[in-house]
């Protein structure tokens, strides 16, 4: 007969560190899977259902490189106080990952209570941490996933967890999913578009488009942003909002980015050179130290003048890792690349973040723009930021710019440039370039895009 599975974590493997985790004094992942597989073996005979979650912090990175890492242990381990208080005596929670715990219910027996139990554990891991004479919060999301049959192994319910915590983390912050059979199914096609987006990739498939950037009183065209888009044989369409998420969740963003960037060099070189292209850098990107390098490179390569391009990151982007984030700019700006802040106003940075980095232009969100006209909160954010960003000397863009009358709005507050459907959609390569010798030929702006 076996022990309980007890918050304590009291057991005939108790004493060895190979089933525990030194920081925690918790279970690591082998004792966690250690345990699941005999629960499973003792109710061979009567699989009455139970449940496993998997616990991942929100947003445990930013405190390591705002506090230090041993901030970071010390919050770690006060998590792991608080794990074990909560578990019954016949549960068991384990630290898994850097910033992952999993916890095992053998006396769960529905869905709805397996969620129950997890939002419980997130609530408790809500409240705020001491560390030192600071305090710090933390969130957490989590996936869970039931045992029904003999059928199912300690890796598949793991695997389910992972699938509903995915789904979870997608969903927001703080966020309970537990695994269904449409996560299934949904999971089975993300990985369907990965396998076909590496193979694109690979073989060069996916192309840039580019959309105008024009100056609002000439309405004459100063630049273009590049956007990837992907036509696979079998899938047809992908929309970016499909891919470009998969990209950057499984590891595939930077090759893309490369082969993009790439192609965008090459077609650009056919364009005046007054012309700028601005192109987007992922959150993942500003952590690899190697982003600078890459670029720098595949100008060189291509030929393209540094100084005609402008790199878009994001507020997200910049949250990530303030330190990686500063070295790849200033490696850029040194070689003459510009930086815009793309989709102002809807991250969670603070302004203090247009002074801590060397911006040289801000995107006004389109959400602000789409508004402006019905809603005057909008039209004072939008006056703030133009007033803010001229007295910082950084350049404005408005995006998502659809009517004349926004346009007309945004020049009379003192906006410089914009983009958006009024001005052009975002077309390929060949039809850019088509534009453009059509502008040369004194063909009037207005009638040409």
């Amino acid at each position: 007969m076996h022990m309980p599975f007890g918050g304590r974590q009291v057991s005939g493997d108790g004493n060895d560190l190979a089933y525990t985790d030194v920081l925690t004094g918790l279970g690591n992942h082998r004792r966690f899977c250690d345990r699941v597989d005999r629960l499973i073996r003792d109710r061979a005979d009567d699989p009455a259902p139970f449940a496993i979650g998997i616990l991942d912090l929100d947003g445990f990175k930013p405190i390591n490189d705002l506090l230090g890492y041993q901030a970071g242990d010390d919050i770690l381990a006060q998590i792991a106080m608080r794990l074990r208080a909560s578990m019954d005596s016949h549960s068991l929670v384990c630290r898994i990952g850097a910033d992952e715990f999993a916890f095992l219910c053998p006396m769960v027996f529905s869905e709805e209570a397996a969620a129950e139990k997890a939002r419980t554990l997130i609530e408790i891991l809500s409240a705020p941490y001491d560390v030192g004479e600071r305090t710090a919060r933390l969130s957490a999301s989590a996936g869970c996933s039931l045992f029904y049959s003999q059928d199912e192994t300690t890796g598949i319910l793991l695997s389910k967890a992972e699938t509903a915590l995915y789904h979870a983390k997608r969903s927001g912050r703080g966020q309970v999913m537990v695994y269904t059979r449409e996560m299934e199914e949904a999971a089975r096609r993300l990985t369907h578009i990965e396998q076909a987006l590496r193979r694109a990739v690979s073989t060069g498939e996916v192309e840039p488009h580019f959309q105008p950037i024009v100056d609002l009183r000439t309405r004459r065209i100063i630049g273009f942003e590049t956007l990837a888009r992907w036509t696979d044989p079998d899938l047809g369409h992908v929309s970016p909002a499909i891919f470009i998420p998969i990209a950057e969740e499984r590891g595939i963003i930077g090759p893309l980015s490369q082969l993009v960037l790439r192609k965008a060099a090459e077609a650009a070189r056919a364009w005046p050179d007054d012309l700028f292209l601005s192109f987007n850098l992922s959150p993942s990107q500003l952590v690899d130290q190697n982003t600078g390098h890459h670029i720098l490179a595949m100008l060189e390569r291509t030929g393209f003048n540094p100084r005609r391009l402008e790199v878009e990151i994001t507020e997200s982007g910049l949250m990530s890792d303030s330190a990686s984030v500063a070295k790849i700019i200033d490696e850029l700006r040194r070689h003459g690349i510009r930086i815009a802040l793309d989709d102002f106003g809807t991250g969670q940075s603070s302004l203090s973040r247009l002074r801590e980095f060397p911006f040289d232009k801000l995107k006004i969100d389109r959400a602000f723009v789409s508004s402006m006209l019905k809603d005057r909160p909008s039209q004072h954010i939008i006056r703030a930021i133009l007033s803010m960003c001229d007295g910082l000397g950084i350049h404005v863009v408005a995006e998502g710019i659809e009517e004349e009358e926004q346009a007309e709005c945004l020049l009379e507050f003192g906006c410089q440039a914009g983009q958006g459907f009024l001005f052009g959609k975002p077309v390929d390569a060949t039809s850019t370039l088509a534009l453009l010798r059509g502008l040369m030929r004194n063909i009037p702006q207005s009638a040409a895009i």
